[in-house]
């Protein structure tokens, strides 16, 4: 049996990053949207006019854990507390963001295809934007 790998294409990561914006505008938030593809490579990424600068790595980490761990980042955030099973994992791959706004973008099958993270404002709105970027997908 082979290995196969589903990935996003480059229309639909511009999709994901036109429906995450949609959303930052409809919450009056200025945000930076980041879209990895299956290997947890930069695919999309969208900076809102007036956006803050240090949320750019910010949304790119939250993209890259969403990928890496299949999870939102959220999720890997409960996992990583004292006495949790992944304590201290944000110090791995470079430094992961454990708190919400970055999600995995899964296509109509169910397959994992990329992540999304999304940083600018509350974690609240940043985690709906993500969620709303990574449905633009399906």
């Amino acid at each position: 049996m082979a290995l196969t790998c589903q990935d996003i294409d480059l229309a639909t990561a511009r999709k994901v990053v036109d429906a995450a914006r949609a959303k930052a505008e409809e919450l009056g938030c200025k945000m930076n949207i980041a879209v990895v593809d299956a290997g947890a490579n930069m695919k999309a990424f969208a900076r809102m006019d007036g956006a803050w600068l240090g949320s750019i790595d910010i949304s790119m980490k939250k993209a890259r854990t969403a990928r890496f761990f299949n999870m939102p980042t959220g999720a890997v955030g409960g996992l990583s507390q004292p006495g949790g099973s992944l304590y201290q994992i944000e110090v791995s791959n470079g430094g992961l963001i454990t708190f919400p706004g970055g999600v995995p973008i899964t296509n109509a099958a169910g397959e994992v295809i990329g992540g999304i993270g999304v940083s600018g404002d509350a974690v609240e709105n940043d985690l709906a934007c993500a969620e709303a970027g990574a449905r633009a997908a399906l």
